[in-house]
């Protein structure tokens, strides 16, 4: 079992979920949609032992928002 820690944002008519915890990320037309369909990708992603290396603990999480000039 992992604690997975991800961000949910909207793009264009779907709802993105992307784990921070491993490069893997899903969409859905609603949140929770968005959100299921990470969790069963981010299980196929580990169910071969050898893929645990791509598993990043993260103890703490902060989202922030800012405006750079560019």
């Amino acid at each position: 079992m992992k604690n997975i820690k991800y961000v949910v944002y909207k793009e264009g008519n779907y709802y993105v979920s992307q784990c921070i915890n491993a490069d893997v990320s899903s969409f859905g037309e609603t949140i929770d949609e968005a959100i299921s369909a990470l969790k069963e990708a981010v299980s196929l992603c580990f169910e071969n032992e050898d893929d645990n290396a791509k598993y990043q603990v993260i103890e703490e999480t902060l989202i922030g928002e800012d405006v750079i000039h560019a």
